[in-house]
């Protein structure tokens, strides 16, 4: 029943002249210069390597419907039809506000009904609504044949289609009503896409 004798721990001798070096201790700001900092690699994401939910083939039906609604005729109609909205509000808006409304020249002072003011808001509602459909179409048809033409989506787009719009137009008054609705119509056309952009 002798207690042992206990040795104590050598101290770890340093290494020889012509060995290895150990390697240097791991500092934090060096870990989070690769964690987060400049020298990080960033990993590309792939949705499917995490097991995303497989999307079911498209049927035919499908796309065709797709089909039909990126067209340009689709587009034009989409366009003609908010455009008469649009416009008949606007001109119901106009007239409402408008103090000509009813108003008869052979008597001035005549009070106009409400019969008479409605009707006319009426009229100049569906004179509105036809100008904006009319110029929506050919907006949206000029905008979706220039940019399957060019085969790029960008503010040229507006531009050119707002001139060739606002051209024919104007040129119904003659070369330079044309001339000066193309320029106005391409300058509103670029303003409105770089406020939507």
């Amino acid at each position: 029943g002798c207690p042992r004798p206990v040795m104590a721990a050598a101290p770890p001798s340093p290494p020889a002249p012509g060995g290895p070096e150990p390697p240097p201790p791991l500092q934090y700001s060096v870990l989070l210069q690769h964690l987060v900092g400049e020298q990080r690699r960033p990993r590309a994401w792939e949705p499917g390597a995490l097991g995303g939910i497989p999307s079911p083939p498209k049927s035919e039906e499908q796309k065709m419907v797709e089909r039909a609604m990126e067209s340009c005729a689709f587009k034009a109609a989409l366009a003609c039809v908010g455009g008469f909205v649009l416009g008949g509000a606007f001109g119901v808006f106009t007239a409402g506000i408008d103090t000509n409304v009813g108003f008869d020249p052979k008597d001035p002072y005549r009070t106009p009904t409400a019969k008479e003011v409605l009707k006319d808001m009426g009229q100049r509602g569906i004179s509105y609504a036809k100008n904006f459909a009319i110029v929506g179409a050919m907006f949206s048809c000029t905008e979706c044949l220039v940019e399957s033409y060019r085969g790029k989506s960008d503010w040229k787009n507006s531009v050119i289609s707002g001139c060739i719009t606002g051209g024919a137009i104007g040129f119904r008054a003659g070369l330079k009503a044309g001339v000066i609705g193309c320029g106005g119509f391409a300058a509103f056309s670029a303003a409105i896409d770089y406020y939507l952009r």
